[in-house]
């Protein structure tokens, strides 16, 4: 992707910048999914209630929450959305080579990890979970957590089809494909 088909915005008004303040996760400019974003400060600031709720204060553990994102991502072929949560899980506990795994190369899962690639690839194939491996999931996640996954890999693939059609970049610094 050499071009974003939408610019993200460097001079943002009074309000639309207390919104992206809140999205700063590093110095310098906000990054460039929330600048993006920001043409719809509305919008922005909703995405952000519902991203933050899974980034900070959700029932999945980070470590399996990521496996979720990254597949996700990978699945969707969303190269911003696998570098920017390449960061993340490597934060939350991820290895390179489970990072690496998780875009298609070789190796086993756990039992537990293998079911949350599972899940993220159903979800992303069929936008369904088929009984067996919703039996498989329930006997280690509650209903809320379950409710969590589905809806998490439902999310990051909305996030991934806007920052795929709208062609934003790569921050600096953010990793691409391994």
């Amino acid at each position: 992707m050499s071009e974003p088909r939408i610019a993200p915005l460097t001079d943002p008004g009074p309000e639309v910048k207390e919104i992206l303040d809140k999205t700063q996760v590093r110095p310098g400019p906000p990054l460039n999914i929330f600048a993006t974003m920001a043409h719809h400060p509305r919008l922005l600031k909703r995405f952000n209630v519902l991203g933050g709720l899974f980034l900070g204060r959700g029932l999945v553990p980070e470590r399996e929450r990521e496996v979720v994102i990254l597949r996700t991502g990978w699945r969707a072929r969303c190269e911003y959305e696998f570098g920017q949560h390449t960061v993340i899980g490597r934060r939350a506990g991820l290895t390179d080579a489970e990072i690496r795994r998780l875009a298609g190369g070789a190796g086993a899962w756990t039992d537990d990890d293998a079911l949350l690639v599972r899940l993220a690839d159903e979800i992303y194939d069929t936008r369904d979970v088929s009984d067996e491996l919703w039996a498989a999931l329930s006997r280690r996640w509650t209903p809320a957590e379950l409710i969590e996954l589905v809806t998490l890999a439902g999310f990051y693939g909305m996030v991934s089809a806007f920052l795929n059609s709208a062609r934003v970049q790569l921050d600096d610094g953010v990793p691409g494909w391994p």
